[in-house]
């Protein structure tokens, strides 16, 4: 029952740290393609802002424990790692819907896509980063 309600907790948390992570990342994206920088830098500058604050929220918050933070150089590398690959299939899913069907298209389609990594990424950062 406590591991039951643990893995809830952190889920709504995760989810939380999430929502602001994407936030900032969504509107990090839009801001810099609007300005006119192609949307392959942009996306991996928005990732880049949002998983920085991600990171942070889900090491303090999220995942911690009796001992505290689940913070250090060790997680951050895994973090590193992870966040490359899906930062690869964010821009590549990006990059084909901006030219599938136009930027706009893509500035709404970019919640949805880091909505479905996000899914996958729980699982990773619950039992490789920040177990």
């Amino acid at each position: 029952m406590d591991s039951m309600r643990g893995l809830l907790r952190q889920g709504m948390a995760y989810g939380l740290a999430g929502g602001l992570a994407l936030l900032l990342d969504w509107a990090s994206f839009v801001a810099l393609t609007w300005l006119g920088m192609p949307s392959i830098p942009a996306n991996v500058l928005a990732r880049l802002a949002g998983a920085l604050l991600a990171y942070l929220l889900n090491g303090v918050f999220t995942f911690r424990d009796a001992e505290g933070s689940k913070l250090g150089w060790r997680r951050f590398g895994r973090y590193v790692a992870t966040w490359c690959l899906m930062t690869f299939a964010s821009t590549w899913a990006i990059q084909a819907i901006e030219q599938g069907a136009g930027l706009q298209w893509a500035w709404l389609a970019k919640p949805a896509v880091e909505g479905v990594l996000a899914a996958i990424t729980f699982v990773v950062y619950r039992a490789w980063i920040y177990k």
